[in-house]
């Protein structure tokens, strides 16, 4: 069977452990995801981030959204999406996994996984560290 196709190439790592991928600004140092693609790349050399953070902020997705960009199921199903804080490096907008909205809490753990968010599509997320998605 073949693996779930990434919603964009590029985005994290292909290891056992998957990381995200972010772009470091070689005058600043600053950190930002998704990596820059194009032209803009030239400034940025390639970083992978931590696979852990802090939620920084969150709410519930309760209505399908534009397409596009949207592109997943037409029957849509409500999802959390929130702000999670790599230390020391970015602030990443995520869907969240294994949870419901009142589980949730400022500067609680949070860990990256990849789940499938439409059939054969693939995104990253993050998830209550411990929990299973």
């Amino acid at each position: 069977m073949t693996a779930p196709a990434p919603v964009a190439d590029g985005l994290w790592t292909d290891e056992a452990e998957p990381r995200l991928i972010g772009g470091q600004n070689r005058d600043t140092g600053a950190i930002v995801f998704p990596m820059p693609q194009g032209d803009a790349a030239q400034q940025f050399d390639a970083v992978p981030l931590s696979r852990t953070g802090t939620l920084w902020s969150w709410t519930s997705q309760d209505f399908r959204p534009k397409s596009p960009p949207y592109a997943g199921p037409e029957a849509f199903t409500p999802f959390l999406v929130g702000y999670v804080e790599l230390p020391g490096q970015v602030i990443v907008e995520t869907r969240i996994e294994g949870a419901q909205l009142s589980d949730l809490s400022l500067s609680m753990a949070m860990e990256l996984v990849l789940t499938e968010f439409a059939p054969g599509r693939t995104t990253f997320a993050f998830q209550p560290a411990g929990a299973r998605a």
